[in-house]
């Protein structure tokens, strides 16, 4: 029998799928549902200290196969979202908490709820296209390394650090979460883009700019696993456009320890 456990730094997954962090990991029943198809561990949306509404419609358009969106981080807050990661827990599902904040300390916060309620691990969203401010958390090692180091000095459960490779340049950052501590790296987050309505000559998204996710991103993000995995020696989570066995498989053969799975 193939064997299929993946190891993530102190995580050892059953086998090395996950969902990506979004709308699926919004609370218990979503989450359980995920575990019900049997992958080795499911990934709450990013949640912040505090609930946040988010932005108005339109928040999500198609596009060249993929899709864009500009959600504006909408969740319930941290202690809500504690409580459902004890729900699922109880479930004897592996979870990793995905955390947002605005500043290290906040993410240091939401990250020690997240690991007093049973959490395996938390993701650290360091890369939001389009939630003001975050993504210059993943653009700046010395940002970055920041954010990671106040998180590693609240929580003994592993950190993930979730990367953009709108920085100018990823593998760099790479190296500086590596070198704070991160135990892993996920790559990449939905890329900074925008559509406008040629006929109402303004951008579609109400935020106007959003995220590009989908296969139009997929050989972005295979580029950047290959190329964090030659700098890097900790483990590596690919994510962007996998909607088949092979677009997994791609991933894994260019360094990835485990892959995640979002537009499809």
């Amino acid at each position: 029998m193939v064997e299929l456990a993946s190891n993530l730094g102190r995580l050892r997954l059953k086998n090395p799928l996950m969902n990506a962090s979004g709308i699926l990991g919004s609370n218990s029943s979503l989450l359980l549902r995920l575990a019900s198809t049997g992958i080795g561990a499911v990934v709450t949306k990013s949640v912040g200290l505090r609930p946040r509404i988010g932005y108005p419609n339109p928040t999500l358009i198609p596009v060249g196969g993929g899709f864009i969106n500009a959600m504006g981080l909408p969740n319930p807050g941290a202690s809500y979202m504690a409580k459902e990661v004890r729900k699922v827990k109880k479930r004897g599902v592996t979870v990793i908490a995905s955390v947002f904040g605005k500043t290290p300390q906040e993410y240091a916060k939401v990250a020690l709820k997240m690991e007093e309620a049973g959490a395996n691990a938390v993701e650290l969203n360091l890369s939001c296209p389009h939630a003001n401010g975050l993504i210059h958390f993943s653009q700046k090692p010395e940002l970055s390394k920041m954010v990671i180091e106040q998180v590693k000095d609240q929580v003994s459960i592993p950190v993930f650090a979730k990367l953009t490779v709108e920085a100018s340049s990823v593998v760099e950052v790479g190296r500086s979460v590596e070198k704070a501590g991160a135990d892993a790296i996920v790559a990449i987050n939905s890329i900074g883009a925008m559509l406008i309505d040629t006929k109402l000559k303004r951008p579609v998204l109400a935020n106007k700019i959003g995220g590009l996710s989908g296969p139009p991103i997929k050989p972005i993000a295979v580029k950047c696993v290959y190329q964090l995995y030659e700098a890097v020696n900790i483990p590596l989570i690919g994510v962007g456009g996998i909607v088949s066995t092979r677009d997994a498989i791609e991933f894994i053969l260019a360094g990835s320890s485990a892959v995640q799975i979002g537009s499809a």
